[in-house]
Parts: C-alpha cells; sequence; structure tokens
C-alpha cells in the first residue's frame, strides 16, 4: 500500500470506523449462523427461516437512508454511538426476556438492522477525510469490516450449543461495549461543511440522475450477493449436505472471510486499473461460478469451495464499486451511501429470502441460484454500455482511475 496513504488522512478515524463496522456486521448477521438451531427451536419451515434472517438485512437497508440523514445534521460520530446504544439495548432484553416465538425473532431482526445501518456511518466518517486517489483504499479498509460476518460464523453456532442461542446475544453485547469505547474516543469528524439533506435530496437524486440507478443495480448485486449468500448459506449447507450448525458456519465462515479480505484489496486493485474493469471481471466470474454450484458440479467441497470464490469476487466488486462513488459523488457521498447501501440490503434480502422461497416450493436451491448467475451477467452486459460514457465524463478527475 502507498505510504503517502497514510499520510493522507486520520488513521485513528479509519480504524475506529473499521472496528464500528466489523461489531455492528457481526451482530447484523448474528441470526444467520444460528439459524438451523433456532428454527428446531420455534418450529420454523424453510421459508419461515429464510425470512428470520433476512428481515435484519432488509430492515438494515432501509435504516441506512435515516441514519444518513441524521449523520448530516449531529454528525457521524453521534449517530454511530447513538445506533450502537439501540443494538446493545435490543440484545440485552432478547438475552434477559427471551425470544420465543416467531413473531419476537423478527422483531428482534428488525432491531438488529440498525447495526447493519451502519454502513452510511462508517463509510463517510472514514472516507471525507481522503483525496479522490485515495478513496477507493480508505473505503474498502473501512467497509471491511462486514469481516465480522466471520466472527459470527465461527463463534455463534458453537457458543449457542454450548450456552443456548439465547444466551448468545447476551456475550455478544460484550465487544460491542469494548469498541464502543474505542469509537468514542478515537473517532473525529473530518474538517469538512457537510450539508443537511432531507428525503427530498434522495429523491431529487433518484428522478435526476440515472448514475445513481446504476450504482444502485451494481451494488445490489455485489454486496446484496454477499450479504445474502452469508445470511443463506448455514441453511443452504445444512439442507444440501446435512453440515451440522458448527460445521456449516466453519463452510460459511471460509467463504465470508474470502469476501471480506477482498474488498479493500478490491479498492485498491480498482485505484489501479479502474472501477469498471474491476466489476466486469467480478459479474463474468460470479455468472460462472454460481452457474457451476447450481449444476452440482461435485460434493460439498467442491461446492464449499465455489462459494469461496463467489464471495472473494462478490468482496472485491463491493471494494469497485465504492472506489467509483466518490469520484461520482464526491459532494453527496452521505446521500448516495445511504441511497447504494440501501440498494445492496435490499439486493441481500431477495437473495436470503428468495433461496428458501424457492428450496420450499421447488424443493431445490437450483433454481434461485440460476436466477442470481443470470442477473450478474445481465450486469456484466450493463457495464459494457455505461462504461465509456462515465470514463469520457470523469476525464477531469485526472488521479483516479474509472
Amino acid at each position: 500500500m502507498d505510504r503517502s496513504f497514510w499520510k493522507a488522512g486520520h488513521t485513528p478515524t479509519l480504524l475506529s470506523a473499521f472496528l464500528y463496522f466489523d461489531l455492528s456486521f457481526m451482530v447484523w448477521y448474528l441470526l444467520g449462523p444460528m439459524q438451523v438451531q433456532i428454527a428446531q427451536a420455534l418450529q420454523l419451515d424453510t421459508q419461515q427461516r429464510a425470512l428470520m434472517v433476512a428481515v435484519p438485512i432488509l430492515c438494515g437497508a432501509v435504516l441506512r437512508l435515516f441514519l444518513g440523514l441524521l449523520a448530516d445534521r449531529i454528525g457521524a460520530k453521534t449517530t454511530g454511538v447513538l445506533a450502537q446504544i439501540v443494538v446493545i439495548a435490543a440484545l440485552a432484553v432478547a438475552w434477559r426476556l427471551g425470544v420465543h416465538s416467531f413473531g419476537q425473532v423478527l422483531l428482534l431482526g428488525v432491531m438488529l438492522g440498525v447495526a447493519g445501518a451502519s454502513f452510511a456511518v462508517a463509510l463517510p466518517l472514514a472516507s471525507r477525510w481522503y483525496p479522490p486517489q485515495h478513496q477507493g483504499t480508505a473505503m474498502g479498509i473501512a467497509g471491511a469490516g462486514n469481516s465480522g460476518t466471520v466472527f459470527a460464523a465461527l463463534l455463534a453456532p458453537a457458543l449457542a450449543v454450548a450456552y443456548g442461542f439465547q444466551n448468545v446475544f447476551g456475550l455478544a453485547c460484550i465487544p460491542l461495549l469494548l469498541v464502543l469505547a474505542v469509537f468514542w474516543t478515537f473517532a473525529r469528524e473530518a474538517p469538512v461543511v457537510v450539508a443537511r439533506k432531507g428525503l427530498g435530496d434522495y429523491a431529487r437524486v433518484l428522478v435526476g440522475n440515472r448514475d445513481s440507478w446504476w450504482f444502485m443495480f451494481f451494488y445490489a448485486i455485489t454486496f446484496g450477493g454477499f450479504s445474502g449468500f452469508a445470511s443463506a448459506l448455514p441453511g443452504y449447507f445444512h439442507d444440501q449436505f446435512a453440515f451440522e450448525p458448527k460445521v456449516a458456519g466453519w463452510a460459511t465462515a471460509a467463504c465470508v472471510l474470502a469476501g471480506s479480505v477482498m474488498r479493500p484489496l478490491g479498492g485498491v486493485i480498482a485505484d489501479r486499473i479502474g472501477g469498471t474493469r474491476s466489476l466486469q471481471a467480478v459479474y463474468a466470474a460470479v455468472t460462472v461460478l454460481v452457474a457451476a454450484a447450481a449444476l452440482q458440479v461435485g460434493g460439498p467441497v467442491v461446492t464449499v469451495a465455489l462459494f469461496v470464490l463467489t464471495l472473494l469476487c462478490l468482496g472485491a466488486g463491493n471494494g469497485a464499486v465504492f472506489q467509483l462513488v466518490p469520484q461520482r459523488f464526491g459532494a453527496e457521498i452521505g446521500l448516495m451511501t445511504g441511497l447504494i447501501g440501501m440498494a445492496g440490503g435490499v439486493g441481500g434480502f431477495l437473495l436470503a429470502a428468495g433461496l428458501g422461497v424457492v428450496k420450499q416450493q421447488a424443493g431445490s436451491y437450483g433454481p434461485g441460484l440460476w436466477l442470481f448467475a443470470g442477473i450478474a451477467l445481465a450486469a456484466s452486459l450493463c457495464l459494457v454500455g455505461v462504461k465509456q460514457r462515465w470514463r469520457v465524463g470523469w476525464a477531469r478527475l485526472g488521479d483516479a482511475r474509472v
């Protein structure tokens, strides 16, 4: 990594944003790795199980808009502190009072959506410190907080076996409190003027700028694929190969670790070769890998390897998208982070919930995987049509690569 990067911004804020995002993602994803155990305890069918893990994704997507608005008004740091307090309180209540029905676990999922909305806090807080030529790297490091899904996948199922899934909610509060203290102590707002925006500004961007829709579509596939598969794979591995919850969690952890590690690397690669070129390679690779998984070209080891490579590519795609965002929407980074993050969450909800519906109705995950592969292929073809216009339109940004 270029040494000049570490001199260009504010490293304590960048690392604090990463930690905040990391632990927020861990609890946002908490229901996914324990879905088999929770479903057995509450007697949920496949569709209900899929909806349970998808609800936090959807709520996180919608709440990102409102956290983005709040961050513009009271600051990203203060917004992040308040959001973390809400999440800790929800987990503490679930631990003390218990979760005993499908409705209660859905309500907990709604509250965990606040953790998913941390996207609209961590990325603007970090990125506003850095110039355009380092935006991809900064956004990639802060966004690598989605590695929190790895900790949840590795630890939550085993802790649920040892102590019961409800006690896992209480245990999760401990690292959240520690990171909240670090975030409060070391994070700083960038010395830039941030214009206050309202819901009308979101509407204006959507109505008046077609590029916003393209970014939302592309991120709905990369981050939607990452978050959707991260939530769905524990159930998929259990249903498809009869993996025990801990084994399914470990297999999923390998997948999400690959995607998390590749997010910052995806930003660095996009800084060097261009975000559009990176994205095109990502979509082509994902099309082939998911199609191979749908064809069931091998046994469990081969399938796990295919999903590891799939999420690795999607992680790189996440970094590439957010290498492009500050170049196109530098003055409205908070606004667009909320909108694009929302689209990514909606994509994840549709994938996680949709795979469960397809499995229950068709008896197989295959049709759902084929559909996602087809959408990735369509995104690759769409990039062919827009990348030249983007490169010409952003040519004035000589220090950045489109």
